[in-house]
């Protein structure tokens, strides 16, 4: 008895779901920057200060005449508020104090939460629904499993090496401190699971058309049976048996190794050895 999942994998990009430049209103000079990256902040809070050209012109200027005129100054003209529009974090603080920006340059980027991205093969996005459960493992980490949901699928296609692909995002259930945009994944699916499946190996499986069959020991002398089975889902490497079996039964996996010696040698390795002439 045990677990038995149909899945469907993937690979996948972490990326911030809503990736947000701060940038300044006008030219100028950074003076200070409050926060540092992976630092949550809340919407409203003011994360950096900065001067425009001319306030920066004013302040190098009066700080040749002395504290009392630079602090009139500060005072008079005051410096510029960065503020953060959103609750997220700060996945880009590299700009330092006494730095040049322009209005088009980002001083700070910040993220509402890291999500994952996948890419789909067509012939697989019309078995993802919105919700389905997924298991993700980062390649930095693989013993770690992360479970997560799917929360939108693309219409729009991408061709990726001459392959057609749908892009999905999936939001994990809890965000490991790990977590850093830009590490790459793979993505295991949940198409199907059972819990407490009557499981039997791929191998102990036999074939009469499409009737599949296993042998069972409980003949004469503890000889094997054929008997025939239903067949639920499959992992590829174990199969779920819905009627036919019961978990007392011993089922017979047949052996790779002794078959590929009995077709070499040409004799039944069941019979008793002929004695040698």
């Amino acid at each position: 008895m045990g677990m038995v999942q149909v899945t469907i994998a993937s690979t996948g990009t972490v990326l911030p779901k809503n990736r947000l430049e701060i940038k300044p209103p006008v030219n100028g000079r950074v003076d200070k920057i409050l926060v540092k990256e992976g630092q949550q902040v809340k919407s409203g809070e003011v994360i950096a200060w900065m001067s425009s050209t001319e306030r920066a012109a004013l302040l190098d200027a009066a700080r040749g005449q002395g504290d009392e005129a630079l602090q009139y100054w500060q005072e008079a003209y005051k410096a510029i508020p960065l503020i953060s529009p959103i609750d997220g974090e700060v996945i880009v603080a590299t700009t330092q104090p006494g730095q040049t920006v322009t209005a088009t340059d980002a001083v700070i980027v910040l993220s509402d939460h890291l999500i994952v991205r996948a890419q789909v093969d067509e012939t697989d996005i019309g078995k993802i629904k919105v919700g389905q459960e997924a298991i993700i493992v980062l390649d930095a980490y693989p013993d770690t499993k992360i479970k997560a949901s799917v929360e939108h699928i693309y219409y729009e296609s991408k061709t990726v090496n001459n392959v057609t692909i749908y892009e999905v995002d999936l939001g994990p259930q809890e965000v490991p401190e790990f977590f850093r945009s830009g590490m790459n994944a793979t993505i295991d699916f949940i198409q199907d699971s059972r819990d407490n499946a009557l499981l039997i190996p791929i191998e102990a499986l036999v074939w009469e058309g499409e009737k599949p069959a296993v042998y069972v020991k409980g003949g004469v002398d503890q000889a094997a049976l054929r008997r025939d089975i239903k067949l639920g889902i499959s992992d590829g490497k174990h199969v779920e048996v819905v009627s036919g079996l019961t978990k007392e039964d011993t089922v017979v996996v047949k052996n790779k190794k002794l078959m590929q010696q009995k077709n070499k040698i040409g004799t039944n390795p069941f019979l008793p050895a002929r004695p040698r002439r």
